[in-house]
């Protein structure tokens, strides 16, 4: 992998390399790991996991590369590179990739299953919660520090993107019309996505340099000693790629979620809330280019605005809830779909704790499905070549307007946390301050999400209880 690349990587994910000259660097490869022993590893990271992608990928770094010595560096971050360029959550599917890359099929199976399916169980006992007793003053006072902050966070990755991803004028420019086209126009974030790609594509035939994004494989920055997969491992036979098994697995995905899909068609008819969940948070998971947040203004457009399944206030909730728990950020589609499920009563009114689960479910399986089928599909073709699958120029393009979109969804959080009640009511300045002070703990003293959200959390509890 290309110098570049290994520099961003250590720069915005903030891996923290261990220097080998202060102690011997271990001679010879660990011992092979059992499939019992990676997965009790796969579900304790599901429920540590916290800290975003960042602080996720920097987690499974220091673990599998540093200290078990599992993967090598250099297919460590191939692996990487290739998941940065795929629609979805870049660390379940970092995840994915490596259980599959150490034991086949089930490997990559059991490691994005168990990345998810502790913070799916966490998120539904926290929502039912949040509806059923989000009302006592203790709840709402944690909220109401916790808003801010979040509103803050999601100022900072607009601007953690847009420092590695605005390069030149002419991506600026495509960010701002992003902005501009999703916050004044209300278009669409697939249209922007496509029209992006379009964008990038055409600029790459006439002003290349604007668009292409070069770079190669070269030698890891340091050495951890052999790894049980190191850089010169023969191939495994599952990892080289077969045609039979690539259409084996495509066609078992395609059943699964279309058998999924049209059980609830069948059950609840085409209008029904969980056949329409099913069908939205497909759309959104082959969308969600740049993260979590960037797929949030389309699962707001379509949850709050196109179906009603929750409302704005409930959204902001919804994220403030998705950062203090583990797993991908992307999971706030569970709260959207309980919320969804709840909201519905599509059980009746007297099993909304089942409709909600039912909904986040629903919302979960078809948001990561397709995730699994990138990486298993794809990553015998990455293996085989073992050459930087490096940003393309659509996909810079993508990257470009994504800033846009984060950009706009920070001001409509900004907006519904300090003039909750409209810009004709009360401004809230004490959610102001809350937010500048962890927008400054962030950008300027480096401090973790979970601190800045604790922090807030606690200001905010003890602001309502002097009320």
């Amino acid at each position: 992998m290309g110098s570049s690349f290994t520099n961003n990587y250590k720069k915005y994910y903030k891996v923290k390399i261990k220097m080998t000259t202060s102690k011997q660097v271990p001679s010879e490869r660990p011992d092979p790991v059992s499939f019992s022993e990676a997965l009790v590893y796969w579900l304790k990271l599901g429920f540590i996991s916290f800290g975003g992608p960042a602080g996720q990928i920097s987690m499974m770094h220091q673990e599998l590369v540093e200290k078990r010595r599992w993967i090598s560096e250099h297919r460590f971050l191939h692996a990487l590179n290739y998941t940065m360029v795929l629609p979805g959550p870049e660390a379940q599917q970092l995840a994915t990739y490596i259980g599959w890359l150490m034991h086949g099929l089930w490997g990559g199976i059991a490691a994005g299953v168990l990345f998810v399916l502790p913070s799916l169980f966490i998120l539904i006992t926290l929502t039912w919660i949040y509806l059923a007793y989000g009302d006592l003053p203790v709840v709402a006072g944690v909220l109401y520090g916790i808003k801010p902050a979040v509103t803050a966070i999601v100022v900072f990755a607009a601007y953690r993107i847009g420092s590695r991803a605005l390069k030149n004028n002419v991506l600026r420019v495509l960010a701002a019309l992003a902005f501009v086209a999703i916050f004044a126009l209300d278009v669409p974030f697939p249209y922007i996505v496509v029209a992006a790609g379009i964008i990038g594509y055409i600029g790459s035939r006439f002003a290349p340099e604007y668009f292409v994004v070069g770079g190669g494989h070269g030698a890891s920055e340091s050495e951890y000693g052999p790894a049980l997969i190191d850089d010169d491992t023969p191939m495994a036979e599952h990892t080289r790629f077969k045609m039979s098994r690539f259409i084996t697995y495509l066609i078992v995905g395609l059943l699964i979620g279309a058998g999924v899909f049209i059980f609830l068609l069948s059950s609840y008819g085409w209008q029904g809330t969980l056949t329409q969940m099913g069908w939205f948070f497909t759309k959104a998971a082959l969308v969600t280019f740049g993260g979590a947040y960037a797929v949030l203004p389309y699962v707001y457009q379509g949850g709050v605005d196109h179906y009603a399944w929750l409302t704005a206030p409930q959204m902001i909730d919804g994220l403030a809830l998705g950062e203090t728990t583990p797993g991908p950020l992307i999971m706030v589609v569970a709260f959207v779909g309980f919320v969804g499920g709840w909201t519905k009563e599509i059980f009746g009114p007297e099993m909304l704790p089942l409709a909600g689960a039912a909904g986040a479910t629903v919302a979960t399986i078809f948001t990561f499905l397709p995730s699994f089928l990138f990486i298993l599909l794809g990553a015998p073709a990455v293996e085989a070549t073992r050459h930087e699958v490096g940003f393309t120029a659509p996909l810079t393009g993508i990257t470009a307007a994504v800033v846009g979109v984060v950009l706009n969804l920070a001001t409509f959080f900004a907006y519904h946390v300090l003039w909750p009640q409209g810009f004709g009511a009360t401004f809230e300045w004490f959610s102001a301050l809350i937010g500048l002070a962890a927008f400054a703990a962030l950008f300027k003293y480096k401090v973790g999400i979970m601190p800045v959200i604790g922090g807030a959390a606690v200001i905010g509890l003890a602001y309502s209880m002097v009320l």
